[in-house]
């Protein structure tokens, strides 16, 4: 058994989905299970449908609805020319259950209603493209996420339970294969032991993948992606990309790590414990290699690798007592960071001063210095960049630093970090 996972770029329209369908015709002698993410930008607009609801905006709560189901139909249309097909019928049923709960619903919590809201987006999605499947000749089950992946109540961010998680898949999952080739699955969705919807964090289809790999003990894993594999860099930031043909896990756990955006960060450990592969393939050129992900070490060195985090902030934090940066301080920063949901992407201490490096757009910089201008003295830079290099040389440095002010670096043997402001 294998496990694809087809992200929103691949399924956004309905010549995508058309195009899954040519994929899985080569793999039709294979026992596939498919996890399936929201179509296109739909996540990004039910997120605005549930700060609509927290703001009690319920006329634009309806609007983005209907945009939402107007897309969705769009897609409908093209796909199934027999209007009286089921599929339309159950699609309009989630959508009146999405509408309704401006009306059944007056919690406040945001991060419930986040997951109850968003993970439409999953659901809306398998339900048709399991519907044309089957339209097209496919042997395909679709599968509730929210039935099989148990996790805790951390909404959100919610953590697996893996022994019920396997239970669950084991029970009714595996067994289906007597009668199913293909099962399709949610991504990014799971429940905990009230019923109640969770999510696994943003981008978390990768992740999904790897439950059901782990679970089911596949193969191996697919991920399909709008790129011929994973790159050593963002093509946004960095010319002449190169492919990584293969690298190792440990690899891949690094530069994820570190902010590589082709696999989500969560995904690779399951499949590290199981040793099973994870390719990552062009579902534009299906029948290309891609890049191999598996234990094997030897070619991680071959290519160096760039991350960009552009719109960067570094704090610098010095206690006024002029005490030095020992335990109790760090303990005390990390703890007023937490308070500011502050996720870190770099840190580095001296003597006197502790130092964070933050993304911009994710930090509230006057909430974060009121919680520490009262103790410890602070400075801020904004507008720089920070740049990860994997298996750097000097070379590499020197022409990332061109014409840019060193603000702060970190070089370990295998990994440069450097805080960059531009001169120009």
């Amino acid at each position: 058994m294998k496990v694809f996972k087809f992200g929103g770029a691949s399924v956004k329209d309905a010549e995508s989905i058309r195009n899954i369908a040519s994929i899985l015709s080569l793999y039709d002698s294979e026992k596939l299970a498919i996890v399936v993410s929201a179509m296109g930008k739909t996540t990004n607009l039910l997120e605005k449908i549930v700060n609509c609801f927290i703001n009690k905006e319920e006329q634009l709560f309806q609007e983005n609805i209907e945009v939402c189901r107007q897309f969705h139909f769009s897609i409908l249309e093209e796909l199934f020319d027999d209007r009286t097909n089921d599929i339309y019928g159950s699609i309009s049923e989630t959508f009146f259950l999405l509408s309704s709960m401006y009306e059944s619903s007056n919690c406040e919590n945001y991060d419930f209603v986040y997951d109850q809201v968003v993970s439409f987006g999953e659901e809306i999605s398998t339900k048709i493209i399991s519907a044309f499947l089957n339209q097209e000749g496919f042997n395909v089950r679709l599968v509730d996420a929210k039935k099989l992946i148990r996790t805790n109540e951390c909404y959100r961010e919610a953590e697996v339970n893996w022994d019920i998680t396997k239970s669950l898949f084991q029970a009714d999952f595996l067994s289906q294969y007597d009668k199913y080739d293909f099962q399709i699955i949610q991504g990014f969705v799971g429940h905990n032991s009230e019923g109640y919807t969770t999510t696994l964090g943003r981008e978390g289809s990768d992740f999904t993948a790897a439950i059901v790999a782990f679970c089911c003990c596949a193969e191996d894993v697919t991920i399909w992606k709008d790129v011929p594999g994973m790159l050593n860099a963002d093509p946004k930031w960095f010319d002449n990309t190169i492919k990584l043909e293969k690298i190792s896990f440990r690899e891949a756990i690094e530069l994820s790590y570190y902010g590589a955006s082709v696999i989500h960060p969560k995904t690779i450990k399951p499949l590290q414990n199981k040793n099973i592969p994870l390719h990552v393939k062009s579902f534009k050129n299906p029948k290309d290699d891609g890049t191999i992900i598996e234990s094997c070490v030897l070619n991680d060195k071959l290519v160096p690798s760039f991350i960009f985090k552009m719109n960067q902030v570094l704090f610098s934090f010095t206690p006024k007592d002029f005490s030095f940066i020992v335990e109790d301080n760090l303990s005390d920063i990390f703890n007023r960071l937490s308070k500011a949901n502050a996720k870190i992407n770099l840190m580095q201490n001296s003597a006197l001063q502790f130092s964070i490096v933050l993304d911009a757009d994710k930090v509230n910089v006057h909430k974060l210095l009121s919680l520490f201008t009262e103790t410890y003295q602070v400075r801020y830079n904004t507008g720089l960049e920070l740049v990860t290099i994997r298996h750097y040389n000097s070379e590499t440095i020197d022409h990332l630093t061109t014409n840019k002010e060193v603000i702060l670096q970190q070089i370990t043997r295998e990994t440069a970090r450097l805080v960059l402001k531009s001169n120009e």
